[in-house]
Order: C-alpha cells, then sequence, then structure tokens
C-alpha cells in the first residue's frame, strides 16, 4: 500500500456495520481512506438478518458495496443455498455472480453451472454454461436457465433435455414448476418415453398427473402399437397413454405394406384396462373412436361414416351412422357395418340392416346385392363372396364364354351368395323362394336396372390421403 495509507488492524471477533449489513470475521484490515476491508477466515455477511454470506476471504469495497468472496463461499436466504469457491456479491442489490462453478440447493433440488447469478432480493438464479438439475423424480440439463428458488420454477431460454428415468422431455423455451409438476414448453417440444412421442409448437404439461394440451401442428405417435396421430390441437395423458385429437386430426394406423389412415373432426384412443371378464388380458392393447365427419382410407378399402369405434381385442372396425365401404370396384353400406381384420387387414364384413352391395364392372355396369343383413369374406384385401340374408335381391349382369354381355338377371331369395374372383363377379347362388326375371341385354328396361334404394357413391369415396387432409 502507498505510504501514509492509514490502515486498521483488527484481530479476533471482529464485527463491522454498514448501513443494516453486518460483517463478522476472525481479523481483517481496515483501509479507511480507500474505504475498504480485506477480512480473513469464518466471514459472515449477515444482509438485515434476510441473507446470510459466509467465505474464508473476503475484500469488501464500501463505495460500491461489493464483496469478492474466496473459499468455501456460501450464500443463504433460507429457502436455498448457493455454494461456490469464488463469489462477487453486491450487498446494495443483493446480487451474487460466479463464474467457476457453482451449486445451489433447494430442499431436495440440487442445481450446478459453470456461471451463475444470483438475484436474492426475487429469489432467482440465472445459470449458464453446463446447466444441470438434480432431483428425485428427474434430471434436467441445458445451457440456460432461470430459475426461481422460492416457487421452485424452472424458466427455459435454450435447449433443454428432462429425463425421469421413463421419459424424456426436450424443449427450447418454457416453465416447468417442479414443486407443482405444471409446466408449459414451447418452440417445438418433444415428450418422449418407452412407446410415446408428443410433440407440437406448444405443449402444456402436468409432470404429476401426465395430462397435457399440445398445440398447433401436433404428431403424436405410439411405437408399440404403430399408430400416429397429427391434428391442430390434441388432449393427451402420458400415464394412461391416452389422446384426443381436435381440428383436421389424422391417425395411420402401420401396416406390413397398406396403412390404414382415418380422418374425423374428434379422434380418441386410449389403452383398454385388463378385464378376464371381458378377455383383456394385456394393458397394451388400445381402441380408436372417430366421431363426425369420419373418412378413412387404405389402398384396398375406403370408407366413410358419422362415427367409428376400433378395439384391439376382436380386431374389428365398428361403422356407424350413413356408414359406406369400398373394395376394389365394390361398394357395401347399411345401418351399421363391422369390418374384422387380421393383422391388420380385412378378413371379414357384416352388414346389418338395409346392407345393399354394388360391384361396379369395367364396362361401367353395377352388380347390386340387397337384404336385411350382408355378410362376406376377404381374400388378399379383394372381396372374396359377400351373402345378403332376409328379403335378398340380386341384380347382375350376364356375361358369355367371350366375357360379352348378353343380359341381366334378377332375383329374390331367402339369401343369396355372390363370389368374386379378380375383382370380378363369377357367381351367383340363391338359396329358398327363388323368383326372379332375366332380360336380353339390349331389352333391359330403364326402371329394372337399379335396386331399390339403388346410390353408387363414388364421388365421396376417399382415393388418397389428400383427399382425407382436404375435407
Amino acid at each position: 500500500m502507498d505510504a501514509g495509507t492509514e490502515l486498521n488492524m483488527l484481530v479476533g471477533n471482529v464485527l463491522m456495520k454498514q448501513g443494516s449489513t453486518l460483517i463478522e470475521c476472525d481479523s481483517a484490515i481496515q483501509n479507511i481512506a480507500l474505504n475498504q476491508i480485506e477480512a480473513f477466515d469464518n466471514i459472515h455477511i449477515n444482509d438485515n438478518d434476510s441473507i446470510h454470506t459466509y467465505s474464508n476471504y473476503m475484500k469488501y469495497d464500501g463505495n460500491t458495496k461489493i464483496a469478492q468472496l474466496k473459499g468455501k463461499v456460501r450464500l443463504t436466504d433460507g429457502k436455498g443455498t448457493l455454494t461456490t469457491d469464488a463469489l462477487e456479491y453486491n450487498v446494495s442489490n443483493k446480487v451474487g455472480t460466479y463464474t467457476t462453478g457453482g451449486k445451489v440447493v433447494n430442499e431436495k433440488s440440487v442445481l450446478t453451472s459453470r456461471i451463475g447469478i444470483y438475484y436474492a432480493d426475487i429469489r432467482e438464479v440465472y445459470f449458464q454454461k453446463n446447466v444441470n438439475l438434480v432431483d428425485p423424480e428427474y434430471k434436467m440439463s441445458t445451457d440456460t436457465l432461470l430459475y426461481n428458488v422460492n416457487t421452485e420454477t424452472a424458466t427455459f431460454v435454450a435447449r433443454t433435455t428432462i429425463n425421469d428415468g421413463k421419459s424424456k422431455i426436450l424443449t427450447r423455451s418454457g416453465f416447468y414448476n417442479l414443486k407443482q409438476g405444471n409446466a408449459q414448453f414451447d418452440k417445438r417440444p418433444i415428450i418422449i418415453d418407452s412407446t410415446q412421442t408428443v410433440l407440437a409448437d406448444s405443449i402444456v404439461y402436468n409432470k404429476k398427473t401426465g395430462q397435457g394440451s399440445a398445440y398447433r401442428d401436433v404428431i403424436y405417435k405410439d411405437t408399440l402399437q404403430g399408430v400416429s396421430m397429427f391434428a391442430g390441437t390434441a388432449r393427451f395423458n402420458n400415464q394412461t397413454k391416452s389422446i384426443i385429437a381436435y381440428q383436421r386430426p389424422l391417425m395411420a394406423i402401420k401396416q406390413n405394406s397398406d396403412s390404414l389412415f382415418i380422418a374425423a373432426d374428434t379422434l380418441v384412443s386410449e389403452y383398454l384396462k385388463k378385464d378376464t371378464l371381458k378377455k383383456i388380458t394385456s394393458d397394451t392393447l388400445r381402441y380408436y373412436k372417430a366421431y363426425f365427419n369420419v373418412r378413412i382410407f387404405s389402398d384396398s378399402l375406403q370408407g366413410k361414416c358419422d362415427s367409428l369405434f376400433y378395439s384391439a381385442v376382436d380386431s374389428t372396425f365398428s361403422f356407424y351412422r350413413d356408414p359406406v365401404i369400398w373394395a376394389q370396384e365394390s361398394q357395401i353400406s347399411g345401418d351399421t357395418i363391422y369390418v374384422v381384420t387380421r393383422n391388420k387387414k380385412a378378413e371379414k364384413v357384416f352388414v346389418n340392416q338395409n346392407a345393399f352391395s354394388v360391384n361396379r364392372t369395367t364396362e361401367g355396369k353395377y352388380n347390386q346385392l340387397k337384404g336385411n343383413a350382408i355378410n362376406g369374406q376377404f381374400a388378399n384385401g379383394e372381396i372374396d363372396f359377400l351373402r345378403a340374408k332376409g328379403n335378398g335381391e340380386s341384380l347382375y349382369y350376364l356375361q358369355d364364354e367371350d366375357s360379352a354381355y348378353i343380359g341381366m338377371s334378377y332375383a329374390m331369395a331367402d339369401a343369396i351368395t355372390m363370389k368374386f374372383l379378380n375383382k370380378e363377379l363369377k357367381r351367383v347362388s340363391w338359396v329358398s323362394g327363388v323368383t326372379g326375371s332375366t332380360y336380353p341385354i339390349k331389352q333391359i328396361p330403364e326402371d329394372k336396372k337399379e335396386l331399390r334404394n339403388f346410390k353408387w357413391l363414388e364421388g365421396e369415396r376417399p382415393k388418397s390421403i389428400s383427399d382425407l387432409k382436404r375435407r
């Protein structure tokens, strides 16, 4: 120090005060001219009994009210405790800064980083560089994080990963309340677990309940079941593995070579609960519901209805309210349609009440079959046969050996079966009470070319995934 500098040497239980701040230490050197203090060992800064700071060494400037602390530095406000090797603490605005690594412990949560700024008045810490938060329930890592010790809320401003051992959350913006489990993630966050993924522009989520809402360009995937869902908005639960999708939702069910796509105003999917009485022996089976303006598309099967239900227990699609399905050149309609699948491909069809089937030939003629009910079989994605029961009626066109059309046959019977081969009608058989008429091809009356309630709804048939999106 310069000659003439006035120094006070203080030794043993030193106590100094500036305003409402008390400083205790074992020994100190006071530079009266510069208004500075250099303190040694067992240093304790008591800031109005609200913030306490401890260290082995301190250099304090009374003009700027800034303390340079080194050696086992500890700052606590009663809620959280900051520890580091070196800390700059501004007594005036109660801000502590470290740049060589530090740790904040708040109840059971431990946060570490290379750089940190502790705002003691508002009990917030701004962490930078290699930020890690370890809690008994999860781990969090990022490059930049704002944490409120009082509310236990973490605010993200950089790419962040949250991992609880069962699920992982990736986000670049948002907040997470560690105490309540409430969170909001922005900038295309992703929530991933062993079987599911949720991706959206923004996600509001509760970690404790698993409930969440996703907004804008939502993508949901169940890798176990091979199901994907796309929507404008969705509500989901990661614990029950359920989802309700709105705003032009589209679901894709992966199949070996012919995936099935479903569009509707609302799509719902949940895992079925175990029930031995219903023969549900696994908790990994899903059911799906679709409401209003339902459309389905695959290469081998298309359909439309007002509502749809599918259960993995019996692998059956149930179509309700004005349902129509198409398979190649065949159209089937009725009050209710059930399509039984095997390995996610259509195997059987059952139509209840007002059952009607139309098969269009390559020449644009329409073979028709109707009855109280129709059941049928598929083979390799194509209709193998259809059988009408109860007030059965058939209308089909006759061909000669050269496949030229020679007439049309109309018949009624208790039961009528149509057999198909290579997408074309090959044989018709009747059982019990058969009556009918046959007309030469050039003498068919116009009013006999269609059965009552005949409708060819090709214009309503989805022909591509784009058709589903344009509905």
